[in-house]
């Protein structure tokens, strides 16, 4: 990766009556950078950033984020067009190589993920080791983890053939490993994958077909599903992300690298954010109740947090959510659900969020996990496997920002210091003395 970065001045930082100047930096968009990388060095201090919420870890150039207003972009398009007017496959391409392919190209690298799509038939043996009520994050975090002893090879990061194998790799199986978790719950036979498919509809066909009869699958839903890849697959830095660039600076494996990825997307806070928000829909139950709810959620005392509703990045309207809320009508009507009770409450909920002032002043808009549960559900996904489909999509974002990170040459090992608050130094007095 060529460092892009623009020299945009001098920030001066007094410690201890010693003035240091810290070089400022200016990327394509977003604030510029205060480099603090020389500060302890040359001031013997380091800076405190729990969550590195101020701190930049990384140059990159795959994803761009303005919170305040509402833009998420990859590789500079704007997600909403992408969603619209491309498919996952393309959006794929963009993201590994920065540019969206030609037809030829397209072809190619569709070509490359199909033949990539099967597992080696010692892979299905992890899954007998688990319990069959296994949460399926449990299995996919082991089962991906478990992929490197198939592939020692890719550990030979350098070599950026390797690397590109690897990537194809993992975006073509990801999907049938998650199929396997979802099918191994329910006590079924595994299905394998249909080159004749696309991704979206080869994904639906594993998850929910079965030996003893045909299925046909519903094109609404294939492109839902395909949608729901797309608004998925990155995010700029995160939990999940971030977490899979400092697992690799190590040298690590990169599909270990990946396998703790998942595990951090597992989280409510992260992952499992629209599996919350369904499960909160359910605790409702009915219209009647919405409006005790809402007075409850306005409450700072009550202890209810409404869950789908804002966004800690977005301070504005989530971009995602926009296509999201059209996906989820086109799918509520194809399924003929605008009546499930669970519905009727998400509905009334967004009408709500949208209207009433409380929730426009503290902009409390419906987000991308509010509907994207309500779709999965309707599609007839267990709650529990709402996160192992977000994994899937994000795959193609963690191989990007992993390969990106690989080929920078300004890329460290990571290393986050500390404030130490413990005991001072003591002597150790044996046992008998204490």
């Amino acid at each position: 990766m060529e460092n892009r970065v623009k020299n945009a001045g001098t920030a001066k930082l007094q410690v201890n009556g010693k003035t240091v100047d810290l070089p400022v930096y200016s990327g394509t968009h977003g604030p510029n950078v205060i480099d603090v990388r020389k500060l302890y060095a040359e001031t013997d201090h380091f800076t405190l950033d729990p969550g590195f919420t101020s701190t930049g870890s990384c140059e990159s150039q795959i994803t761009f984020i303005d919170g305040d207003e509402g833009i998420l972009l990859h590789r500079g398009y704007p997600i909403e067009q992408l969603a619209e007017k491309s498919n996952y496959i393309e959006l794929c391409y963009l993201l590994l190589n920065g540019q969206l392919p030609n037809k030829t190209e397209y072809d190619s690298f569709w070509r490359e993920i199909r033949q990539h799509t099967l597992l080696h038939t010692q892979q299905d043996r992890f899954f007998d080791g688990f319990r069959r009520d296994s949460h399926p994050m449990a299995m996919l975090t082991g089962a991906v983890g478990g992929m490197a002893a198939f592939y020692p090879g890719a550990m030979g990061n350098e070599d950026p053939e390797e690397r590109r194998n690897s990537s194809i790799r993992l975006i073509a199986k990801l999907p049938t490993l998650a199929a396997r978790c979802m099918k191994y719950n329910l006590g079924q036979r595994f299905i394998d994958p249909l080159n004749k498919f696309s991704y979206s509809e080869n994904f639906i066909n594993m998850c929910f077909s079965v030996t003893a009869e045909d299925y046909e699958i519903n094109p609404v839903l294939a492109r839902a599903m395909d949608r729901f890849f797309m608004l998925h697959a990155d995010h700029e830095q995160n939990a999940s992300t971030s977490t899979v660039r400092l697992v690799a600076s190590s040298g690590a494996h990169p599909f270990a690298a990946i396998a703790a990825g998942v595990a951090s997307l597992w989280g409510p806070s992260h992952g499992g954010a629209n599996e919350a928000a369904l499960r909160q829909l359910r605790e409702i139950g009915s219209l009647d109740k919405v409006p005790e709810f809402v007075k409850m959620a306005k409450d700072k005392n009550s202890g209810i947090r409404l869950m789908g509703f804002g966004h800690r990045v977005y301070k504005n309207y989530d971009p995602r959510a926009k296509v999201m809320q059209k996906t989820c009508y086109e799918v509520l009507d194809a399924l003929d659900l605008r009546d499930s009770p669970a519905l009727k409450v998400a509905m009334e909920l967004e009408r709500i969020a949208l209207q009433d002032d409380y929730f426009i002043e503290k902009k409390l808009y419906p987000n991308v996990d509010f509907y994207s549960g309500i779709i999965l559900e309707a599609m007839g996904f267990p709650t529990k496997m709402f996160t192992v489909l977000f994994a899937v999509a994000r795959t193609v974002g963690w191989v990007s920002q992993l390969n990106e990170m690989l080929e920078d040459p300004t890329q460290k090992i990571g290393r986050p210091r500390q404030i130490y608050t413990g005991a001072p130094m003591r002597d150790y007095v044996p046992i008998s003395g204490r």
